[in-house]
């Protein structure tokens, strides 16, 4: 009984710290972001003091451009998501189901193509996007970001389809259907959740992505939020941490919603394939 207690004591004592170790920054940028001072804990002589002022400001201004960047990296993650969606569910049907000359070879190819460092190939984009006068441009973040992403979604989406019973392809083709047919009308809803947890992998990582965002565009005509917030500068040139925490604090909004929401979903995707039955 004593041994069972001290497991008991010591699992509770490891939930605590990854918890502590997980939200602590989260509790220190929230402090941060609602302080009207980030320096009150080094100065004795200064008072903490709640206010709201750092989200205002963010908010209003038009010097930081806060919402141009928020509304760049929504629009930019949603029509990655949904393309990229789309390509890793028609090829992972097709590489799950279809016998075909270097069916292997094909997600081998592309898992080797996501090989590659984003700081290796960053430069060539950069040349690429210049000459055809598109830097600056959601054009030149969406078409990295499908080629980036498409690789863990193809992944997830084949493991997905490669638990669904080949059975169900041949009864309804048995039954006449085509093969567009069984694939939109059966195999398709029954991969949903597979495919809705690749979306939202998809979109976690476009939100948040950096190197190409801030390699490739130069202003928040284009810049996405991780951009914006690194960019952020006070009226002095200081730098304006109760602003860009409030900027952090906003922008893990939709990504904590997503994730507490859609959980299963996600781990559901990932797990899929690691067991069978």
């Amino acid at each position: 009984m004593r041994e069972k207690n001290i497991k008991s004591i010591l699992i509770f004592a490891g939930v605590l710290f990854l918890l502590a170790f997980a939200l602590s920054p989260f509790i220190w940028m929230m402090i941060i972001s609602l302080s009207d001072r980030p320096d009150f804990l080094g100065n004795a002589e200064v008072d903490y003091i709640f206010t709201l002022k750092n989200y205002v400001e963010i908010l209003t201004s038009r010097r930081l451009h806060f919402m141009d960047y928020f509304k760049n990296s929504l629009f930019i993650s949603i029509i990655v998501s949904v393309a990229v969606s789309v390509i890793a569910s028609f090829a992972g049907y097709a590489v799950s189901r279809l016998r075909f000359p270097g069916r292997i070879a094909v997600p081998l190819f592309v898992l080797a193509m996501s090989m590659f460092p984003q700081i290796s190939i960053v430069g060539y984009l950069y040349t690429i996007f210049a000459d055809l006068g598109l830097l600056n441009t959601y054009i030149a973040l969406i078409l990295p970001y499908i080629a980036w992403t498409v690789p863990i979604a193809l992944w997830i989406n084949m493991s997905y389809f490669a638990q669904i019973p080949v059975d169900l392809d041949k009864a309804a083709l048995v039954d006449g259907a085509s093969r567009t047919k069984t694939l939109f009308k059966v195999i398709l809803p029954i991969a949903l959740p597979g495919i809705f947890s690749s979306f939202l992998l998809v979109f976690i990582a476009c939100f948040n992505e950096f190197l190409f965002a801030m390699m490739l565009t130069t202003d928040h005509i284009a810049q996405t939020i991780p951009v914006g917030i690194a960019l952020f500068r006070g009226t002095h040139g200081e730098i304006p941490w109760g602003n860009m925490m409030a900027a952090s604090a906003i922008a893990s909004v939709p990504l904590v919603i997503l994730t507490l929401i859609f959980q299963k979903y996600i781990v559901q995707g990932l797990s899929a394939g690691s067991v069978k039955g």
